[in-house]
């Protein structure tokens, strides 16, 4: 049998039912790589091009699975590997419900994920290139690169505090600080 991004559909669209599938229990024997790729905007690739269905996006996006540093689209019966970019989702908004330490951040992924930020979905920032590169945890791994106008956004969410003797600046959600900066790296 040859996997193929059509043969993956066809098995999701016969499995699907209400909510994600449970692919965190699914596994099934690696069949090889499939010519598919996420790229850093959230934009996916199959044979090349870019996938202009937003449908069949989230269809494969709900059978995503992350071990390790590979990432795989999973059925109960296949597993294929795909190549992320950087992560596999783009926050492109958020919502924010409450004030200070109450205050709740519930980032929307290009996808349609919905996540609020807390303990087990945390907010990171990196550097790159000099530059911050914020990410939120979607679910079981997978993250979302908050895209640049929804960063902005957040940074006026922002607060100081002071952690460990140092002043930390950062946003509040569900109860968790996520640091942003040191305050000294903003100076």
């Amino acid at each position: 049998m040859t996997v193929s991004a059509e043969s993956i559909a066809a098995a999701i669209r016969s499995a699907e039912g209400r909510g994600l599938p449970p692919v965190e229990r699914w596994n099934p024997p690696f069949c090889g790589d499939l010519d598919m790729r996420i790229a850093r905007d959230g934009t996916w690739y199959y044979l090349g091009a870019p996938i202009g269905r937003a449908p069949l996006v989230r269809l494969f996006s709900t059978v995503l699975k992350r071990e390790g540093e590979r990432y795989f689209l999973v059925t109960p019966v296949e597993k294929v590997g795909i190549t992320v970019d950087d992560v596999p989702f783009l926050a492109v908004d958020f919502d924010v419900e409450g004030e200070g330490e109450a205050q709740a951040l519930t980032f929307l992924t290009s996808v349609g994920d919905k996540v609020t930020a807390d303990a087990a979905h945390p907010i990171r920032v990196e550097t790159r290139d000099g530059e911050p590169a914020p990410y939120v945890e979607v679910r079981a791994g997978l993250e979302a690169l908050i895209d640049r106008k929804s960063f902005f956004r957040l940074v006026d969410h922002a607060t100081t505090r002071e952690i460990d003797g140092e002043a930390v600046f950062g946003v509040w959600s569900s109860g968790t600080f996520f640091e942003i900066a040191k305050a000294t790296d903003l100076d």
